[in-house]
């Protein structure tokens, strides 16, 4: 009994013996795995493309957003308080100058001005017996002159009442097409009341604001391309009639006014202006994605005796892809446009074919 007990601690022994070594291989060799995947790596060059600069002509063209405005606009509205007992409005249709569109309750004002009428009518005949009597010295000239001062104050009072009568009266400034009505026959009206709109469409205008640094691009008399409708891309040519004699202060803009040609838009509508500055120019041009901006500067990376050079630039007009750079880089220089964000100043970088600027297109959106 005592001899089997041996042999059972002599196996078990064995077993535990066997699982220590199994762990200790396993955590040795764990660490080994972690030190060599801890090791430091030796990576190779910057695989690159670039592109020569060379340069080509820049056309500075100024894109400005427009709003379209009516050439005439006028809220209608009374002078006067008073219920709508006439109105003479047909929404969206056109009316010419002088008619009469609404008219307010003047019976008071005419009663007014036929009690006036009767009082002028008696004092005027006071006043053609106090002419009479006064030639024969019959009453003082004091009495004859108050007589006729009744009969200029009762004149004058017509007159006021009448121009009251006419202000009850609401007529189209100007031809134009009629919006849509605000209020009903019947309605107490005030002057703040708007009865409806009034707008001339037939030559409308376009407002647009453009920064002050393009000033001298804009002439009066010069025209600019106007683009009236996105989804078409329709077009149409504009007059310059007007500019803000001084810049916004807050802005900095200036604002313009033109005449539109050759095409229709309805008021209010958001339009795209182009003004051609001239100075069409030859310059280098490079991908947007080149440029690295930072806080004080722009910056692209060269590629010169196989390694990144960071070099300052002063850009100019950008394109929809394109930037003009200004200063900063030559004719001949490798620019890189992929692998820009890998690059690091003076760290070696393998060129891995010369692209053409034209044939980028939207693909030097990709870094």
């Amino acid at each position: 009994m005592l001899i089997k007990m041996h042999q059972s601690l002599q196996k078990l022994s064995h077993i535990l013996y066997s699982m220590l070594l199994v762990v200790i291989f396993t955590n040795c060799e764990s660490k080994s795995k972690a030190s060599s995947a801890n090791a430091p790596r030796v990576s190779g060059p910057v695989i690159v493309d670039v592109i020569i600069g060379e340069k080509s002509s820049t056309t500075n063209v100024i894109e400005a957003n427009g709003t379209v405005i009516a050439s005439e606009f006028v809220e209608l509205r009374p002078e006067v308080s008073g219920r709508l007992i006439y109105l003479n409005l047909t929404e969206g249709k056109l009316i010419q100058k002088g008619t009469i569109v609404a008219r307010v309750n003047d019976a008071d004002l005419r009663a007014q001005v036929s009690k006036s009428s009767v009082q002028l009518d008696l004092a005027q005949k006071t006043v053609n017996r106090l002419k009479q009597l006064l030639d024969i010295n019959g009453v003082n000239q004091a009495d004859y002159d108050a007589a006729v001062n009744q009969v200029n104050s009762l004149r004058a009072d017509i007159v006021y009442t009448q121009a009251l009568i006419d202000k009850t009266v609401v007529r189209a400034p100007f031809t134009g097409v009629v919006g849509l009505r605000q209020v009903s026959p019947g309605a107490f009206v005030t002057p703040s009341t708007i009865i409806a709109t009034l707008q001339q469409t037939t030559d409308v205008k376009i407002d647009f604001t453009l920064p002050e640094m393009y000033g001298s691009a804009i002439k009066t008399g010069s025209l600019v391309d106007v683009e009236v409708d996105a989804v078409t891309q329709a077009r149409g040519r504009a007059l310059i009639v007007a500019t803000e004699p001084g810049a916004n202060t807050d802005t900095r803009n200036l604002r313009v006014r033109a005449l539109l040609k050759g095409a229709s838009a309805n008021p209010g509508a958001f339009v795209k202006v182009y003004i051609d500055a001239g100075k069409t120019r030859s310059s280098i041009k490079i991908p947007t994605n080149c440029i690295i901006p930072d806080d004080k500067n722009n910056q692209v990376v060269l590629v010169k005796n196989g390694k990144a050079n960071f070099v300052n630039v002063q850009t100019g007009i950008r394109e929809a892809n394109t930037v003009e750079v200004i200063k900063g880089i030559n004719v001949g220089d490798s620019i890189v446009v992929t692998g820009v964000l890998f690059a690091r100043p003076k760290a070696p970088l393998k060129v891995r074919s010369v692209k053409k600027l034209s044939a980028l297109g939207d693909s030097t959106n990709a870094k």
